[in-house]
């Protein structure tokens, strides 16, 4: 079988959660760097838990300071490499800054700051910890673990440039043979990395989607837990209409697309097919709060959002944060 095979520590290497690291053995070998992402995106996502994710975060240094020694070897390097231009471009008065402000982050999320570091300066990567300083707690967590993704696909990326794929050669002349694997390995590297500098992101194809390009899920803030058991039902605007109208009769404009319950993490089934590109148009998220919440003051709540043509691609997560007498929501990515 041809394919790239890799241990457990080194999938460690690329992300710090042991789930993910032994998920990622498993599933291994791969193919190409491509199927070794898509599968990373769907046990990060998926598989990998709360506490998981948490291990992962703090397998990273501060930002603007070097791994401890105890730190994973390949981890630490990859570490350091990730953040020269940071150092490169720190003077003493940024990097004291950064770590006041690391710090506050840490006391209010309970994590350290997280962020796709490879090609951003001192100054950028302070401004971002300061947009994203205000945010919800539960906004703030799921971003981090998008940084993870990107961090961890960066890595799979380098650990993929260490090895040579291996065909089974059967009857290939040796010669032809050893060219194949030296044009496999030129065409991988080429294809997803930049070796000439750090600065330079990995370029990866669009992998195949591996979740469903709608999900939400539900925190009920009064009781500090995941909301469970809340019905959920996704509709799309299909009425004579371009779009709804506030104020205007909606009867027979909204179409069903799915629906779902909320599961111990507060998380939405399957409300759509996992398909690569999602029909654009004006789609409604509905919870059966009434249910969920006999005596609070909503008894169900919608909210309505537009994916565009240049959105198509993308993964819409429309989470809720609910309490007896308030809701809010925000736009994931």
């Amino acid at each position: 079988m041809e394919g790239f095979k890799f241990e457990e520590q080194e999938f460690f290497a690329c992300c710090g959660s042991s789930k993910f690291a032994k998920e990622m053995s498993k599933a291994s070998p791969f193919s190409s760097l491509d199927e070794a992402v898509t599968a990373a995106r769907d046990i990060w996502f998926n598989k990998v838990d709360v506490t998981g994710w948490l291990q992962a975060f703090s397998a990273h240094p501060q930002i603007g300071h070097n791994p401890s020694p105890s730190s994973h070897s390949t981890s630490a390097q990859w570490s350091k490499g990730e953040q020269s231009t940071a150092f490169a471009t720190a003077t003493s008065s940024s990097l004291q800054e950064l770590s006041q402000w690391n710090t506050k982050y840490r006391e209010k999320f309970g994590f350290v700051f997280l962020i796709c570091a490879s090609g951003k300066s001192t100054d950028g990567i302070l401004a971002e910890l300061k947009r994203r300083y205000p945010n919800r707690p539960i906004v703030e967590f799921e971003i981090a673990a998008e940084e993870q993704m990107k961090i961890t696909e960066l890595r799979l990326g380098k650990l993929f440039s260490t090895k040579e794929k291996v065909p089974s050669t059967g009857n290939m002349n040796p010669t032809v043979a050893a060219k194949k694997v030296e044009e496999d390995r030129v065409s991988i590297i080429g294809g997803h990395l930049s070796a000439s500098s750090e600065i330079s992101a990995v370029k990866t194809q669009t992998p195949t989607q591996t979740r469903p390009p709608i999900t939400t899920h539900v925190l009920d803030v009064s009781r500090g837990s995941p909301g469970a058991g809340i019905e959920v039902c996704l509709e799309m605007w299909k009425g004579h209409q371009p779009r709804p109208v506030f104020g205007e009769s909606a009867i027979g404009g909204w179409v069903f697309q799915g629906s779902s319950t909320t599961n111990s993490d507060g998380r939405s089934g399957q409300l759509l097919s996992i398909v690569d590109a999602v029909n654009p148009g004006i789609y409604r998220i509905s919870f059966n709060t009434g249910k969920y919440c006999p005596g609070g003051f909503f008894p169900y709540v919608s909210i309505v959002f537009e994916i565009r043509e240049s959105q198509k691609l993308e993964h819409f997560h429309v989470p809720l944060l609910l309490s007896p007498f308030s809701f809010s929501t925000y736009r994931g990515s």
